[in-house]
């Protein structure tokens, strides 16, 4: 492990976990690459007094989001919420969305700067927020882009909230839309109620690198916004990538965040040179995320190592600069006849690799459902009841037992409950994708 931070900067770290033995021509080699970040709460504060965070807030304001009143209401009250978390000097922005998208404030293309009488006046501008129209968020995120790209602030990010389907908008452009704002900021989503389509809040959460959440009830959506302007505001190091740099003959199979939530990144990969590869991982404050690394090696013979990957974290330099390294940690390959080493499985790429899993086997459980296909959903279903049960992820495990009665966990013997409410299998839905850390032992 190697650390480069100046010490006036947040510190990184990079550590590797892995089994490198091999036995004779084995090629596979799994790490699971942890990324911490400390001692960022100095610098936020010494970066707040620069402007170094730019955030808009786009709130739907679709004629569905009048029935039940409440979500208006809420969004309202959310939002103010949200404006009272801002930092002084943070340059802001918010959006009301339908099928058009406009700007409640401040207004003519600007963006405004965070103090009391501009928070003061930006709450007076959401008494002005109106339901009617429909949901084309590709114009909602289209128009937020170009007030982040006023900034120079370090800090890019969005917070979207919507309570439908994006219906007045061909899929493609929403597309095409997340494609170009990728990795100019990042941004959070929520659906609020049930009518709102899951696929499509994850999907803009993480194309943009943001979280994604459901707050079925209004009520809660003050709490939910005020937690993520905190998260945005401790923020402080922005435009991560982790660069991996692979030997002759060694292949990437795929690259994975696994902690705190499951996300591929290995379609994500931008080219930097010779065997090097830069995977964005978006903005950092004091967290710790982890990633599973797989690369495939050319066989060897017992007796033979090799260093299988580099993985260094950098950050983009000043224009005409190199992007300065933060941290380091190899993947190394060592080749042997001893059948112990060779078959034992490191705990924490085990652990990931069911996290994994388990995303996978409750959205395809979920969907099985959706299909009615009894015998598929209930066998998916029942795996990820047993892999939350063994993994100690009691969050997941609660909100399947509200889809499923568990006859035993540790089997993954399920029923499929005969009535589930909407909100119970959109929260399991949404949250799928959330981890748990290797337990202590």
């Amino acid at each position: 492990m190697a650390n480069f931070a100046k010490p006036s900067a947040p510190r990184f770290s990079v550590e590797v976990y892995q089994n490198e033995f091999l036995p004779e021509g084995g090629r596979d080699v799994h790490a699971i690459v942890t990324v911490t970040s400390t001692g960022g709460a100095a610098a936020t504060r010494a970066a707040a007094a620069h402007g170094s965070a730019a955030v808009v807030i786009m709130v739907d304001c679709s004629g569905s989001m009048e029935y039940p009143p409440d979500k208006m209401r809420g969004a309202r009250e959310a939002t103010a919420a949200a404006i009272d978390t801002l930092r002084d000097g943070t340059a802001f922005a918010v959006v009301a969305g339908t099928h058009v998208a406009k700007e409640v404030y401040p207004g003519q293309g600007r963006l405004a700067v965070a103090d009391p009488a501009t928070r003061a006046q930006a709450k007076e501008a959401l008494r002005s927020l109106s339901s009617g129209g429909g949901t084309a968020i590709g114009t909602w995120l289209r128009l937020a882009d170009g007030l982040l790209r006023q900034s120079s602030a370090a800090i890019r990010h969005g917070i979207l909230l919507t309570d439908g389907r994006n219906e007045h908008e061909d899929p493609a452009v929403l597309r095409a839309t997340l494609d170009a704002c990728a990795g100019r900021f990042t941004c959070d989503a929520r659906g609020v109620g049930t009518d709102w389509e899951v696929k499509e809040v994850t999907g803009i959460a993480s194309a943009l690198l943001g979280s994604a959440d459901i707050v079925a009830d209004p009520a809660h959506l003050a709490e939910d916004f005020t937690r993520m302007m905190e998260n945005v505001m401790g923020k402080e190091v922005a435009d991560v990538a982790l660069r991996l740099w692979t030997p002759v003959g060694v292949e990437i199979q795929y690259v994975k965040q696994v902690a705190p939530t499951v996300q591929d990144l290995s379609d994500r990969r931008t080219d930097a040179g010779p065997r090097a590869g830069d995977y964005p991982t978006g903005s950092w404050g004091d967290e710790s995320r982890e990633y599973h690394v797989c690369v495939r090696v050319p066989a060897a013979s017992v007796g033979q190592e090799m260093l299988a990957a580099r993985a260094t974290l950098l950050l983009p330099g000043a224009p005409g600069e190199p992007p300065a390294a933060l941290a380091q940690g190899l993947v190394r390959a060592v080749w042997t006849d001893d059948l112990a080493a060779s078959t034992a499985i490191n705990p924490q790429v085990a652990h990931y690799t069911g996290q994994a899993e388990l995303a996978q086997a409750i959205q395809q459980g979920l969907e099985a459902r959706k299909l009615g296909d009894v015998d598929g959903a209930t066998a998916k279903l029942g795996r990820a009841v047993q892999l939350a049960s063994a993994s100690g992820n009691a969050d997941t495990a609660k909100l399947l037992a509200k889809v499923v009665d568990v006859v035993d966990a540790a089997a993954g013997t399920v029923r499929l409950k005969a009535k589930v409410a909407d909100a119970d299998e959109m929260t399991l839905e949404t949250r799928s994708i959330q981890t748990v850390r290797v337990k202590k032992t």
